[in-house]
């Protein structure tokens, strides 16, 4: 028998069998409530434009129209710890410098140089001062002007006026934000509700452990909608099957700018017949495949074999197995901490191209920026862990940028996971070029689980129509 979900009086399919809120409902501990409430709605049936992922134009009136008024995810806070540490961020055109101060807070110049236009920076690190390297001219840290070759030469320039212009800058969860526009809402209106859900996880406490970005040959938009839903699962990535629970998975849309996808694990597909597969296969398949928690389960410790015991589910044992092996690795009580936040996908997006993980293992962290143009993207994997309780917070690691011939598999910081993303890989090229080729220039997405794709060329209309 179909479900069906009854929004604005639209009867929407959902994958017969129990759905995300019944599993949830079957663990020992549960979730916030916010992980369990229905969330999702309908936002219509009508297919996408297929130009609007290839199209010069179209492009154009991104760079021009959404990219300088949306809060962009431009550096975390362990990648700049000290005072005169910088990240140069760009995209869509535009070059930032984000400096930490003196007092600890955080700017935003334009990565430019008021003379001749030579870009002061092409790398992150560390300085006391900014110098152009054409000619010399030198700003301080805080962007104020600090000398200028052969001043004699430059009776009309003032320092007000050599003052680096500045971008909004605004921090949150450990994230900092850059917007190059200085109006529209603060960066807590924009993340609306994601600051109040995320106070449970407390990104802040944690610290970057892998970071590996590859240039694609696709549009960023493709990219970044192959990581928006699970319906890809079956066919792309077969060796998930047997513990992630795909169809099953939970579309909600939160707020203008924000919305999630909740895939369980620890649970068989509705793809495959169960027939009397055990509940122990779920989870030594899980721990051979699942990208995000197998690392975890050392050979060398005792946890290495998670076994279920009578009258458990893989699900159950799976949780308990995580909530040992938390308190191992980052200390702390995790005895009532859900199975969901232990071993789940939640993958919230928030407009338009950042994507954290919520709960309490080691959470990926993903981005996407065009690179440069309408054809190619850089796509970013962050995976980042909390700091063991009475240890010193270190230093965020490095991009490790992947060259053109390297697979995300060739990156051993990431694990299995680096497997599954170029599983992702191998449709992204080609589906921009099918685009280009398409006859019907449509694209049609599915009501339900391609919710969130739809909410964000939404979001994006809005933007485009100002």
């Amino acid at each position: 028998m179909t479900d069906f979900n009854h929004d604005d009086e639209h009867e929407v399919a959902r994958c017969p069998g129990p759905r995300w809120e019944d599993i949830l409902a079957a663990d020992d501990v549960q979730p916030p409530a916010f992980v369990a409430e229905d969330r999702y709605r309908y936002l219509g049936s009508e297919p996408i434009d297929a130009a609007r992922y290839y199209s010069p134009e179209f492009f154009g009136r991104e760079i021009e129209k959404m990219w300088p008024n949306v809060w962009q995810f431009a550096a975390r806070d362990e990648d700049m710890p000290e005072p005169g540490d910088y990240v140069t961020y760009e995209n869509a055109g535009r070059s930032f410098l984000i400096v930490r101060q003196e007092d600890g807070t955080v700017r935003a110049f334009h990565n430019v140089c008021l003379h001749r236009g030579r870009k002061l920076k092409a790398d992150s690190g560390s300085a006391s001062r900014f110098i152009c390297p054409f000619h010399g001219f030198t700003w301080n840290t805080d962007g104020s002007l600090r000398d200028i070759p052969c001043r004699w030469d430059f009776a009309h320039l003032t320092d007000e006026k050599m003052q680096l212009p500045q971008a909004a800058v605004a921090t949150w969860g450990g994230y900092i934000f850059v917007r190059d526009n200085p109006e529209g809402p603060s960066l807590e209106e924009y993340l609306d509700p994601l600051p109040e859900f995320f106070k449970r996880w407390k990104h802040e406490d944690c610290v970057t452990v892998a970071w590996v970005g590859k240039v694609v040959k696709a549009n960023w938009k493709i990219t970044m909608e192959a990581f928006m839903e699970s319906y890809h699962a079956y066919v792309t990535h077969p060796q998930l099957m047997p513990f992630t629970g795909d169809a099953n998975a939970a579309y909600h849309v939160l707020g203008e700018h924000v919305n999630v996808n909740y895939t369980p694990f620890g649970v068989i597909s509705p793809h495959i017949k169960r027939a009397e597969l055990p509940e122990q296969w779920i989870v030594d398949e899980f721990r051979k495949y699942n990208g995000r928690s197998a690392d975890n389960y050392d050979p060398d410790k005792d946890n290495a074999n998670v076994r279920v015991p009578e009258g458990k589910t893989a699900r159950q044992a799976l949780g308990e197995a995580m909530r040992t092996t938390s308190a191992q690795m980052f200390g702390g009580d995790y005895s009532r901490i859900s199975e969901s936040e232990l071993l789940d996908a939640l993958v919230y997006n928030v407009f338009p191209n950042f994507a954290p993980w919520g709960g309490f293992m080691p959470n990926v962290v993903y981005r996407w920026r065009p690179w440069p143009d309408q054809d190619h993207c850089l796509m970013e994997v962050r995976v980042i862990a909390r700091v063991p309780e009475g240890q010193p917070r270190p230093a965020g690691v490095p991009l490790h940028m992947l060259g053109e011939s390297e697979r995300w598999a060739d990156a051993p910081e990431l694990g299995v996971l680096g497997g599954v993303v170029d599983q992702d890989m191998e449709n992204m090229e080609l589906t921009h070029e099918g685009l280009k080729a398409s006859k019907n220039q449509r694209v049609e997405l599915g009501d339900y689980q391609e919710t969130r794709i739809r909410h964000f060329h939404q979001a994006l209309d809005r933007y485009l129509q100002h």
